[in-house]
């Protein structure tokens, strides 16, 4: 089959080679899959670069979230051949190639109101988002959000989840193309950080209360920003740093201001609340199927094209979610 390896950590497009390896067969509670589609996170980027919390030996192949067809199943496993699923494909062997061998057990169903890239979007950035704001945050209906990002992969799904949860929702965008997409996805304010005055901005939309809530998959600026326009007893969620700087929260800002810095890393629940990922997978399912969330797929590529497809997300390029398509002949 061909797949993208990860030789030597850098950039995405310089690093990535398509290559032709060996099928792989499934083992004892595994399922072989046809890839159909996988989605393009932020961590496969860090990943080529070395800079990712999880450091998988050399040659890899990137791609975390996908969705495939079951060919086939190992010892043990139960998947019914032909079905259409979503998965996580272990390391050093993911999602970035023609075929892919999954944990079984770790495999769920692919909502039937969602095309092949729509659904290879929805696990890992809808999860984090339905667990950052109502598990973390307990975002409440009639409650401000404010989304940084909102015109990406991660954002956008927090934005759907929090039009679904009954929010105000506000976004923070680069430039009028993202803000028109922020708008499309049902933000009731966009803000664009390259003119805007966010902090003066955000206060005056809430009459000076602030953000009761504040999703931030950015860091560095962003965040210095959202804790001067955060409401009493508001509740900042830490998704990521994809602007590069780590923030270092200033602890007694958060004690006069009386709000709460909330960390979420949504892989952790696969091994300490398997059960919530499960119930929320649920939950999901339901809320694709009654239309109140469906991902924002910013561009479609056939395999050839992976790298290139990384290396937007990487530099910041992107809107909404990139996906690949094994089976696509040409980029649409």
């Amino acid at each position: 089959m061909k797949a993208w390896r990860v030789h030597a950590n850098g950039e995405p497009r310089e690093v990535m080679r398509l290559e032709e390896v060996p099928d792989p067969q499934p083992g004892p509670g595994q399922l072989l899959l046809r890839v159909r589609a996988a989605n393009v996170n932020f961590p496969d980027a860090l990943l080529c670069r070395g800079q990712y919390q999880v450091r998988p030996p050399l040659p890899f192949t990137p791609g975390v979230e996908i969705c495939g067809e079951v060919l086939a199943a190992g010892e043990g496993a139960a998947g019914e051949t032909g079905a259409r699923v979503l998965a996580q494909p272990p390391l050093p062997d993911g999602g970035f190639a023609e075929l892919a061998v999954v944990d079984a057990a770790a495999v769920r169903p692919a909502p039937e109101a969602l095309d092949d890239a729509e659904a290879a979007a929805l696990h890992i950035g809808y999860q984090t988002g339905w667990f950052g704001l109502h598990r973390r945050a307990r975002l409440q209906a009639g409650e401000t959000l404010l989304v940084h990002a909102a015109a990406g992969g991660v954002g956008s799904a927090a934005v759907q989840l929090g039009k679904a949860a009954g929010a105000r929702v506000i976004g923070v965008v680069g430039g009028e193309d993202k803000a028109r997409t922020a708008r499309e996805l049902g933000c009731d304010l966009v803000l664009d950080r390259r003119h805007d005055d966010i902090v003066g901005a955000v206060k005056e939309a809430t009459g000076g209360r602030g953000a009761d809530v504040v999703y931030d998959p950015v860091g560095g600026e962003a965040y210095a920003k959202s804790v001067k326009c955060i409401a009493f007893e508001g509740r900042i969620i830490v998704v990521g740093f994809a602007g590069g700087a780590i923030p270092t929260p200033a602890l007694n800002h958060a004690l006069v201001k009386n709000y709460a810095i909330l960390g979420l890393h949504w892989g952790l629940y696969n091994t300490k609340d398997p059960a919530a990922v499960d119930a929320c997978h649920e939950e999901l399912a339901k809320l694709a199927a009654q239309g109140a969330v469906k991902p924002l797929i910013g561009g479609r590529f056939p395999l050839r094209d992976a790298a290139e497809a990384v290396q937007r997300v990487a530099d910041g390029t992107s809107t909404g979610r990139l996906v690949v398509l094994p089976a696509a002949e040409e980029t649409r």
